[in-house]
């Protein structure tokens, strides 16, 4: 035990290891910075999954071009199919479904090409992140993949029965109106009865329209009443 502690206050009091010595020519070195992309900077990337972002793109706006302008707004339309159908298959697990996927990609193109940024800097630098200039085309761009995972996740099982058992407003307006709760009362009575199993999670609570459980029910009472 004395042993112990005699060695535990030996190196308690050695002398720290010398620092290495810089060479001279290190002090007077230029910084070197790297510049490369950070895990926060807005990307394709980051639009495609839909996280937050910083604009870090030092690119600075130049002479306007048209061509430039054109080679933005093409730039953003050539990978609208693929962000469309990656957004819609993944919020329903690997399932297509090609009508979401073309009105995602109307809705897409139309705010793409609101992005050329007047030809007056490349919209997205040779890093690949997007320039500070185009947050307002960034958010559009997201908010239109947003709102396709929305419709992907809530609306798609439930507009795909409507458009096979014949409902009226089914396609594109069945996508928004489910979505948005804004479903006509006829729509939900023909949802509400032909639909029932796979929009259940979308019909209102309190329906105006019986659904065709609550009309078995309400028929089952009036016979047992007679």
């Amino acid at each position: 035990m004395k042993a112990l502690i005699v060695s535990l206050f030996l190196l308690g009091s050695a002398p720290p290891a010398a620092t290495p010595a810089l060479a001279p020519e290190a002090l007077s070195a230029p910084p070197v910075s790297d510049d490369s992309p950070t895990a926060w900077a807005c990307t394709v990337d980051t639009l495609r999954e839909g996280k937050e972002c910083v604009f870090e793109s030092e690119a600075t706006p130049g002479t306007p071009s048209p061509e430039q302008d054109a080679a933005n707004r093409k730039l953003l339309k050539d990978i609208s199919r693929a962000l469309c159908t990656e957004t819609v298959g993944n919020a329903r697990e690997g399932v297509s479904d090609a009508t979401l996927v073309a009105m995602c990609e109307k809705r897409y193109l139309a705010a793409a090409d609101k992005c050329g940024l007047g030809g007056n800097v490349s919209i997205v630098d040779s890093k690949g992140r997007f320039a500070a200039t185009a947050r307002t085309c960034y958010r559009g761009l997201s908010t239109v993949l947003q709102e396709a995972q929305l419709m992907a996740t809530v609306a798609a099982p439930c507009c795909a029965c409507a458009a096979r058992r014949g409902c009226p407003a089914a396609g594109d307006r069945c996508y928004a109106d489910v979505a948005q709760q804004q479903t006509s009362p006829a729509t939900l009575a023909c949802l509400s009865e032909r639909c029932e199993d796979v929009c259940s999670v979308v019909l209102p609570s309190t329906s105006t329209a019986p659904t065709a459980r609550e009309r078995a029910g309400s028929s089952r009472s009036g016979s047992a009443s007679l």
